[in-house]
């Protein structure tokens, strides 16, 4: 655990990384919201939440944080510790698959043009989509959350982390 803490810290420490969290959260909850049709824009800004759907809503709400704290500890691995494409491959594979898993394309206007297009085997893959709608975020988050521990575990592996020290500096190590 203090590991994790002292990991978050350092990749927090700069504001950018900040920024980049909190655009992509809000990006994909926008779009996750719209898609599932619990946020309208048109003819009024509407947001409806009935109450069988809170479940889904707290996935959602899941899925987007997680996708914008391993994609900002992926930017963080290739920005600071300059690590190549192998080791910063799990967070960004994790984030795509994660949000592909979480993002319900079934649902709302999404859906429809994607059944007009494909037909009948759109409406037969659409309708697995529709049913299996929480055990695929649920998959999601596990495959996220996977992708987190093991940018912790690099991110850990290629600085030398102190920051119980003053002066809050980190080393990275030239391995």
């Amino acid at each position: 655990m203090i590991l994790h803490k002292q990991t978050l810290k350092l990749v927090y420490s700069n504001i950018l990384s900040w920024v980049i969290s909190i655009s992509l959260f809000s990006t994909l909850f926008v779009f996750m919201l719209y898609a599932r049709e619990f946020l309208f824009f048109e003819p009024f800004f509407v947001f409806h939440l009935p109450v069988d759907w809170i479940p889904s809503f707290i996935l959602i709400v899941i899925v987007s944080g997680l996708v914008g704290l391993v994609t900002n500890l992926a930017v963080f691995q290739m920005r600071v510790l300059k690590a190549n494409s192998k080791k910063t491959g799990t967070g960004v594979v994790g984030s795509v698959i994660g949000v592909s898993a979480g993002v319900c394309s079934s649902c709302g206007q999404i859906g429809f043009a994607i059944i007009s297009t494909l037909g009948v085997v759109g409406s037969t893959s659409l309708s697995f989509l529709t049913t299996y709608e929480i055990p695929i975020r649920l998959l999601a988050i596990a495959i996220l959350s996977g992708s987190y521990f093991v940018m912790i575990k690099g991110i850990s592996r290629g600085c030398k982390v102190n920051l119980n020290d003053s002066s809050h500096i980190a080393k990275i190590r030239k391995d």
